[in-house]
C-alpha cells in the first residue's frame, strides 16, 4: 500500500521549561492526563487531509504540548481505512487517533467497537449532530461543492441547483468533460454520492445525466481541480468545498458553486483507538481539535472550515450557513446511520446502478 509519512517533532524541552498546564477552563484534574502524555512522548494519527492542511494543526499543538513527538501518516480516506483495519486486526502497532473525511467509514470502525469512548471537554461546544456516543467526533464543516471552469462556461450556463447540474451536462459540449469522485476507490465520492441518493429525489436522472457526459473520474479532489483549471474538464461535482474554495481564491479559472436546493456539509471524523498505545496523547490532541484554540486553527489556517460556532473567520461554519441559508445546508450526521450503504449487498447494488447509468459509455 502506498502512502506518505509526515513527521512533525515538538521543539526540544529545555530542562528550565516547565511542561504545559491545563488549559483554562479545563478541570483540575486534566493535568494528569498532559503529564501522562509527556511520559508517553509520541502520538500516531492516521489521516486523509492534506499534509499541507495539517501542518499548521500540528505545529500549534507542539507549540501547546511541548516534547510530544507528532507522527501524521497522510493517506486518502479508503487507505486510512484498510491500513488501520489490517493492522489491528493483525495486533501489531496502529494509529492512537484516526482522523478521515469518509464519515462513513469512520464510522463503521467506531461503531464496530475499535473508538474508544472518552468525553472530550469541548462538547458543549460542539453541534448535536457532530458527535456520537462519546466516541466519535466532526471536527469540520466542509460543503461538496460544484466546480467548474470560468475562462471556459459562460456565466449563465453556470448552474446553481442539482437539476440545473443534471440538465447542463447533457448538453454536447460537456460530453468527456465532467469530473467526479471514482465512487469505488474514494471513501468521500462514495459517501457524498449515497448522501444525494437519500437527498435528491431524481438523484436516478443526475446519475442518468453522467452516463450522458461519459463523467471521467478521480479519486482525488486535487485531481479533478486540475483538470478543471486546466480545460481537460469544465466543470465538477461534488468537490470538496474546503479545498475548492481556498483554490478559487488564487486560481482565476476556478469557480465555485454551493448548490441553493441543498449543500451535503461534511465533517472530518476523528476517534481514539480503543487499543491505542499513547492514549493520553490521544485524547489531548482529540481535545485540541476540538477546543476554540484548535477550530481557529482550522478555519484560519488549514482552511478547512470550522465547525464550532464561536470560531470567526472566513472558512467558519457560520460564515457558510450565511453563504447557503441555515434550511440549504445539510449536514451529514456524525451516526451509524451513514452505514445505510455500506453493507455489501446495498454497497455492490448502489455501484451496479451506478455503472449502468453513470458509467455507461
Amino acid at each position: 500500500m502506498q502512502f506518505k509519512t509526515t513527521l512533525a517533532v515538538a521543539a526540544a524541552l529545555f530542562t528550565s521549561v516547565a511542561f504545559a498546564q491545563a488549559p483554562a477552563g479545563y478541570p483540575a484534574d486534566y493535568q494528569k492526563i498532559i503529564d501522562a502524555a509527556k511520559k508517553e512522548g509520541k502520538l500516531v494519527v492516521y489521516g486523509a487531509t492534506d499534509s499541507k492542511a495539517t501542518h499548521p494543526l500540528i505545529k500549534d499543538f507542539s507549540a501547546l504540548y511541548p516534547g510530544i513527538t507528532v507522527e501524521y501518516n497522510d493517506m486518502n480516506s479508503t487507505e486510512v481505512y484498510n491500513r488501520f483495519i489490517s493492522e489491528a486486526a493483525a495486533g501489531g502497532n496502529t494509529a492512537d487517533v484516526v482522523w478521515s473525511s469518509a464519515m462513513d467509514l469512520q464510522m463503521r470502525l467506531a461503531s464496530d467497537g475499535h473508538a474508544m469512548k472518552y468525553k472530550s471537554v469541548e462538547v458543549p461546544k460542539l453541534p448535536a449532530w457532530s458527535m456520537w456516543d462519546d466516541k466519535a467526533y466532526g471536527t469540520t464543516f466542509e460543503p461538496a461543492a460544484i466546480v467548474y471552469n470560468k475562462r471556459l462556461l459562460d456565466a449563465k450556463e453556470v448552474p446553481h441547483t442539482h437539476a440545473e447540474f443534471a440538465a447542463l451536462i447533457q448538453q454536447p459540449k460537456f460530453k468527456d468533460k465532467v469530473t467526479t469522485y471514482d465512487i469505488e476507490k474514494s471513501g468521500v465520492g462514495f459517501m457524498f454520492m449515497t448522501q444525494d441518493a437519500r437527498e435528491y429525489p431524481k438523484f436516478l436522472e443526475l446519475e442518468n445525466a453522467f452516463g450522458v457526459a461519459k463523467v471521467r473520474v478521480q479519486s482525488s479532489t486535487g485531481t479533478m481541480m486540475e483538470r478543471i483549471s486546466s480545460g481537460e474538464n469544465l466543470i465538477g461535482y461534488n468537490v470538496l468545498g474546503s479545498y475548492a474554495l481556498v483554490r478559487a481564491k488564487t486560481d482565476p479559472s476556478i469557480g465555485v458553486v454551493l448548490p441553493k436546493d441543498y449543500t451535503l456539509i461534511l465533517s472530518r471524523v476523528v476517534f481514539i483507538n480503543k487499543a491505542a498505545k499513547n492514549v493520553n496523547a490521544a485524547k489531548l490532541w482529540l481535545d485540541y481539535m476540538l477546543s476554540q484554540r484548535g477550530q481557529t486553527v482550522i478555519a484560519n489556517e488549514s482552511k478547512l472550515y470550522a465547525i464550532r460556532a464561536d470560531v470567526t473567520g472566513e472558512t467558519t461554519s457560520a460564515d457558510l450557513i450565511k453563504q447557503i441559508g441555515k434550511d440549504n445546508v445539510k449536514p451529514v450526521p456524525v451516526h451509524p446511520i451513514v452505514l445505510q450503504f455500506l453493507g455489501p449487498e446495498k454497497r455492490m447494488a448502489f455501484l451496479k446502478q451506478w455503472k449502468e447509468t453513470a458509467g455507461k459509455k
